[in-house]
């Protein structure tokens, strides 16, 4: 009877939950799948017919020498998820510790979330005229101060750091959302001992207050990575088809380019699944780097 009873309820629960269970493998599963599976054929995504299996023709593609995915395009994904996680995190640490110790904590956290609510498109838009050579604000400082005005979007050499800057900056307002939310969950008490036994503000942060934020920390970066990865909103918007020279094209953009535009979707298929598997190991190494700490540890 009690077998009975715990099987009727877990036929139940499933119930319940296959609603979501059902969303999930309609629109996550099943595509998952299937582009893994065109990822070994030539297909120009339209006709089912002529779909052609081809094997790991795609992927002895991409990593040929004559290929521009693994240089510069992937190099160029890797500065920029990187280039524009450090910025937002070092930053969002600083300004999420500042902002605790100030009056109307609520109002500063508003402010710095707001561009993270903006669309990519108009923030892009709006940089992409800041940064413009002849009538941009920043050049407009720069010549101001007796410089040279800087061509940022149109030389290769800062395209791709001009596009990175702004990825940071965008990130700042959620890191510091997030790392507010665990400052509140660290004890008073900790802080208190600390004074008592003659530790100062930096002593205290790098003993008491980063140790407890390492769940949030790790939380912030492997959003964020992922996030910085698969991104190509803001270079599509900022540097057109690439930038100069290829030297802003990342593996999203090329992914996007390759299946609408040229209409390879067996090579874009197979270049997201190189991406999911970077993607996979970059969050293994992080989660095994911030395994212990936090103040679920104390």
């Amino acid at each position: 009877m009690r077998r009975f009873k715990f099987k009727r309820e877990t036929l139940l629960a499933y119930s319940f939950l296959s609603p979501v269970l059902l969303f999930y493998m309609i629109f996550l599963m099943i595509p998952v799948v299937f582009s893994v599976a065109i990822s070994f054929t030539d297909w120009g995504g339209f006709d089912f017919a002529s779909m052609k299996w081809v094997g790991l023709k795609n992927y002895r593609a991409i990593f040929s020498p004559q290929s521009s995915f693994l240089h510069p395009i992937l190099t160029n994904t890797f500065v920029f998820a990187f280039g524009g996680v450090a910025i937002s995190f070092i930053a969002a640490l600083i300004i999420s510790y500042l902002i605790s110790r100030m009056r109307y904590e609520g109002l500063w956290r508003t402010l710095f979330f707001m561009p993270a609510v903006t669309t990519v498109v108009a923030i892009g838009n709006v940089w992409y005229y800041m940064y413009n050579p002849t009538n941009g604000l920043i050049n407009g400082i720069i010549t101001s101060l007796g410089f040279k005005s800087v061509n940022f979007l149109d030389d290769p050499n800062h395209a791709l750091l001009s596009i990175t800057a702004v990825s940071g900056w965008m990130g700042i307002g959620s890191a510091v959302l997030l790392l507010s939310a665990g400052l509140k969950g660290i004890p008073h008490d900790y802080y208190e001992a600390a004074e008592l036994e003659g530790a100062g503000h930096f002593s205290q942060y790098t003993r008491i207050t980063f140790p407890l934020l390492k769940p949030t920390i790790l939380f912030v970066l492997i959003t964020s990575f992922i996030g910085g990865l698969q991104s190509f909103t803001l270079t599509m918007v900022m540097a057109k088809s690439g930038g100069p020279g290829n030297s802003t094209n990342v593996g999203a953009l090329e992914m996007y380019n390759q299946a609408f535009s040229f209409g390879n979707w067996g090579v874009a298929s197979a270049m997201a699944f190189v991406l999911f598997v970077v993607i996979f190991i970059i969050t293994m190494a992080q989660l095994l780097i911030f395994r212990k700490g936090g103040v679920e540890s104390y």
